[in-house]
């Protein structure tokens, strides 16, 4: 007489293909959250020349002018109809010092205009940002 067992025991087996699926999802949104934290809104600005020492800054606001006219706060777009009231909360604290970033073919009256709007909104002094020789920076860095 023979005794069959009533179940076989089975060994456990992993499924390759679940967990390729599993991996290309995590990697295709750690790609693309990488990609979100890419700073995309700098504006490309050719500062003028100068030989000027490198001066300790304690503002972090700084007011970007490129050669079209185009205006960035802080790497955030801004018009002049606007500027002064979104830098007057950011002088708050910070004694209103500014850092003028000004592109080196920037009409002079669109860079005037930045400055005259930014002294509405409470900044008392105004600091140029130069390249040395051989950079090219983006506006914010």
């Amino acid at each position: 007489m023979k005794f069959h067992k009533g179940r076989r025991s089975k060994r456990g087996r992993i499924e390759i293909i679940p967990m390729i699926d599993v991996m290309f999802f995590l990697l295709a949104t750690f790609i693309l959250a990488s990609l979100a934290m890419q700073n995309i809104h700098s504006l490309r600005i050719n500062l003028p020349e100068g030989a000027v020492s490198p001066t300790p800054s304690s503002s972090d606001v700084t007011l970007a002018i490129a050669k079209d006219g185009a205006i960035a706060l802080n790497d955030a777009p801004v018009t002049l109809a606007i500027l002064s009231d979104r830098l007057q909360p950011m002088l708050k604290g910070k004694g209103g010092h500014i850092v003028i970033a000004a592109d080196n073919d920037t009409p002079q009256g669109v860079v005037v205009q930045a400055m005259l709007q930014a002294q509405r909104a409470g900044a008392e002094h105004f600091m140029i940002a130069v390249k040395s020789r051989g950079e090219e920076p983006l506006a914010g860095q």
